[in-house]
């Protein structure tokens, strides 16, 4: 259940109490307001707070200039062009504050974006809820041959149904020991900041995570992309529909220019260069790795 009763009483509220303000508003970012986008079995997406919107940041940026720039180029504009250019610090000036229900081991690789403030739920403080990332069995994959980081060809129907069975049983298994370390039915109790050790990586933990715009964009450059793994990637899908309504200007230009674009090395311009001549290129006369080599082939096929 990825809201408590109480949670989705408390969006009720806070959306039936609109107030008057003299900010700028995005109104693509109003419908989003508070309200919780499912992510995997138990987790959510929700945008609590946001600041800015398309025009700041090109308040932002002809701030620099002067207001001659505005008469040259229109808002849509000057945004591609800060974005092709890869001009940052105007798009700081836009920040957006989510809390995020998610499973552990993705919050683990999520925190490594150090660019955001993060508060998470405290397991010193509380006791964390019996609910446990279960993949759908079209999820389980076998380690890929060619990535160490990555998944290769889906498990087959028997093996899949014992992980799936491993998986919830370890996961119930450890939660059960879990409460029975911190009952003091009996007993002392052990303390929660250590009974949390025994508890599997796929149990959920929430948190709010306030970012500016350019961190959040590259962000989602790395985890909206195909090759990013599954479960932090469909939390990054998620966002890119809530920052595709609240900047739709920015968001355009950042899939023009990052996520549909391709960065080329030195090597690789050369490369097409004598490609676009008609010369026939190989890896051995590429100046490439064969990894580099496939790759680059990879873009244009």
């Amino acid at each position: 259940m990825p809201l408590t009763p109480e949670q989705s009483a408390e969006i009720e509220d806070l959306r039936a109490t609109p107030r008057q303000t003299l900010r700028a508003v995005s109104e693509g970012a109003e419908k989003h307001l508070y309200k919780a986008h499912p992510v995997l079995d138990h987790g959510f997406v929700r945008m609590i707070d946001y600041m800015g919107d398309d025009a700041a940041i090109c308040q932002a940026a002809r701030v620099s200039y002067g207001r001659g720039t505005k008469s040259v180029q229109n808002d849509e504009g000057l945004i591609r062009y800060l974005m092709r250019h890869w001009h940052s610090t105007p798009f700081e000036m836009c920040e957006l504050k989510l809390h995020v229900k998610l499973p552990v081991f993705v919050a683990r690789q999520w925190i490594r974006h150090r660019t955001a403030n993060v508060n998470e739920y405290s397991a010193r403080y509380s006791i964390l809820d019996r609910e446990f990332y279960i993949p759908r069995a079209e999820d389980l994959a076998a380690q890929s041959a060619q990535n160490n980081q990555g998944r290769g060809d889906v498990l087959g129907e028997e093996e899949s149904a014992r992980v799936l069975d491993w998986l919830r049983e370890d996961a119930h298994r450890a939660y059960d020991h879990y409460e029975q370390m911190i009952s003091d039915d009996g007993q002392q109790g052990l303390a929660r900041e250590l009974a949390r050790m025994n508890l599997p990586a796929n149990i959920y933990t929430q948190w709010y995570w306030k970012v500016d715009l350019h961190n959040l964009f590259h962000f989602l450059r790395l985890r909206a992309d195909s090759h990013a793994q599954y479960e932090i990637r469909v939390y990054a899908d998620a966002i890119c529909e809530m920052v595709r309504d609240w900047v739709p200007a920015a968001y355009r230009a950042f899939e023009e220019y990052r996520l549909g674009g391709v960065t080329l090395s030195a090597s690789g311009v050369e490369c097409l260069r004598r490609m676009l001549a008609g010369e026939e290129v190989t890896q051995e006369t590429s100046g490439m790795s064969a990894r580099e080599w496939r790759e680059f082939k990879g873009e244009w096929q």
